[in-house]
């Protein structure tokens, strides 16, 4: 098959579901752009503040994109390029943008609470308490795991540091002109985008290479760009959205948008045939050695792209903070998610469409991080258009690392608003009568104990650190079919039809389960025993049974109650 025809007969069914399927989900939910949202009723300057649509589809789709739509297909292609694509395509329209769709409602009707209230309304606190432990524990692997990538990014590739840094000096600058100075989004644009794209030019004139430039070893780097970054996470998370987290994530909107026209507009000139096997089998001997099961690992694999609870948490925890209407839900959410989608096949032509045959690419992903095989296979396709390998592979990996510095500050952010939930209800009361959270439920304190626990998993566990992505994405998979559990609540809760939400809920809990119970399996019945991956996974999969009685007793409850 070729693969622009793939890519264009993904597109088509993508804008089907968002014009049909998504048009249907808005009206079973009853979205009413004359509602005010919780970003006017609430706004505070700090983490309310209604934001330009344009700006907040730009935010929200660069925090749940990160690098998960390029690693999951390249790591899924062992089962297959045809496999990996009809789960990306059936599972971003019915299941994944369907399930970012109803987060980002759900939040907005409940205040612009997190996910985890809007289950305290159905199951009740301990219901609550636990789906936010949940979360938490799952925000963290987000932090370390993608924390880790960007700093491996950064020593292979210095230039792109520099950008990046860069980058944030700019968005602040941004920020201060359209908040503060009251400067038209558009005339700023017109100024601050070209500029962003110079700063890659400026990083490739001077990378900042550490190794050469303070004698530093490999591991030294990686140890100084992790300390880095995770101070600035926490000075991302806690300053006020409109001065970092809007404008960066808006900007970088416009890099990630070019790489993607870029790879859209290479597969068509490249028109590549996909020479490797559209289905290798139900059983395949993956990257680590070991044997992989299509099910579940395809789809616990192929996270965002298709399904991915990490987008409940941005939904939830930033977006809707910041929606000005409801007239948005469908586009920035449902629209975000499609275009996730569309980057995920984009990769997946890419290692098929650039290895001759399965036995190849199983070769190339043994000897490459996936994120360096994406930017090698699409700066292919740009040869093509006259665009030098090393330019059109350098921009990808800038780009890629935008991406992932956006989910790494906003999933700090959303570890912050979680962990606030979890220990900030119990509020003290100050000289002035007011009541405010006590120092746990402190917003510094929280980010701090975010920011540490990460740290302890990249600098103290260094063997861990190495296998967060397989936990990380079962965590993720789990994380969707909780959200969905509760949205199924909601709906039979208040006499709606559910069925668009319970029919995947019942997938994805069995996926997530069976992919968490296997790997539990593996840990503590090999030649060696992982505690700390087999305690991980014990631990999550423990608190999901737990939350999915108390859904079922829930709705047996809905069920007495309406009869």
């Amino acid at each position: 098959m070729n693969g622009a025809l793939l890519l264009v007969m993904a597109s088509a069914f993508f804008l089907a579901g968002y014009f049909l399927y998504a048009k249907l989900i808005e009206r079973k939910l009853g979205v009413d752009p004359s509602i005010p949202t919780p970003a006017h009723t609430k706004r505070d300057g700090v983490d309310f503040i209604p934001a330009h649509p344009t700006v907040l589809f730009g935010h929200h789709f660069a925090a749940i994109a990160g690098a998960g739509p390029i690693v999951g297909p390249v790591l899924a292609a062992e089962f297959g390029w045809a496999s990996v694509a009809l789960w990306i395509i059936l599972g971003c329209v019915f299941i994944g943008a369907a399930h970012d769709m109803i987060s980002l409602f759900l939040s907005v009707r409940h205040g612009g609470e997190s996910i985890g209230s809007v289950i305290g309304t159905i199951l009740g606190r301990p219901g609550k308490v636990l789906f936010l432990l949940f979360s938490w524990s799952a925000l963290v692997l987000v932090v370390a795991e993608f924390t880790r990538q960007i700093v491996g990014t950064f020593v292979a590739d210095p230039a792109i540091a520099t950008a990046s840094l860069l980058f944030i000096g700019e968005a602040i600058v941004f920020g201060l002109c359209v908040n503060k100075f009251k400067m038209s989004v558009l005339w700023t644009s017109l100024v601050f985008v070209p500029l962003m794209f110079a700063f890659v030019w400026v990083g490739n004139l001077i990378p900042l290479d550490l190794v050469k430039r303070l004698g530093l070893t490999v591991d030294q780097t990686k140890m100084v760009w992790t300390l880095v970054l995770l101070v600035y996470c926490f000075f991302a998370s806690t300053c006020p959205v409109w001065i970092l987290l809007q404008p960066r994530d808006y900007l970088n909107a416009y890099l990630l948008y070019a790489m993607m026209g870029l790879g859209f507009l290479g597969v068509f000139v490249a028109h590549p045939a996909l020479t490797t096997d559209a289905f290798a089998g139900f059983s395949v001997v993956g990257r680590s050695g070991a044997t992989d099961l299509l099910f579940p690992f395809l789809f616990v694999t192929v996270a965002c792209g298709a399904c991915s609870g990490f987008h409940a948490l941005v939904a939830s925890g930033t977006s809707a903070k910041q929606l000005d209407s409801e007239r948005g839900v469908r586009p920035i959410a449902y629209g975000g998610m499609l275009l996730e989608g569309v980057l995920a096949i984009i990769a997946l032509i890419g290692v098929a469409g650039t290895y001759a045959s399965q036995a190849d690419y199983a070769s190339a992903i043994k000897g490459m991080e996936p994120v360096q095989m994406f930017a090698s296979t699409i700066a292919g396709f740009c040869v093509r258009m006259g665009i030098p390998q090393r330019v059109a592979e350098s921009f990808m990996l800038l780009s890629v690392s935008a991406f992932l510095m956006t989910t790494v500050d906003a999933g700090t952010r959303l570890a912050r608003f979680s962990w606030q939930e979890l220990v900030g209800n119990g509020r003290c009361k100050a000289e002035d009568g007011k009541s405010r959270p006590g120092f746990l439920g402190n917003m510094y304190v929280g980010t701090l104990i975010v920011v540490l626990l990460a740290a302890g998993l990249l600098l103290g566990a260094t063997q861990t650190s190495k296998q967060l992505w397989t936990i990380f994405a079962s965590a993720n998979q789990l994380l969707a079919a909780l959200t969905l559990v509760s949205a199924t609540l909601w709906f039979a809760k208040n006499r709606k039809p559910c069925w668009m939400t319970a029919v995947p809920m019942v997938f994805m809990l069995c996926v997530s389960s069976t992919a968490l119970g296997l790997l539990m399996w593996k840990s503590f019945t090999g030649a060696t025993i992982d505690w700390v991956k087999g305690g991980a996974t014990a631990f999550l999969l423990t608190l999901a049974v737990v939350l999915v009685c108390f859904g079922a007793r829930a709705a047996l409850d809905l069920r007495k109650r309406a009869a």
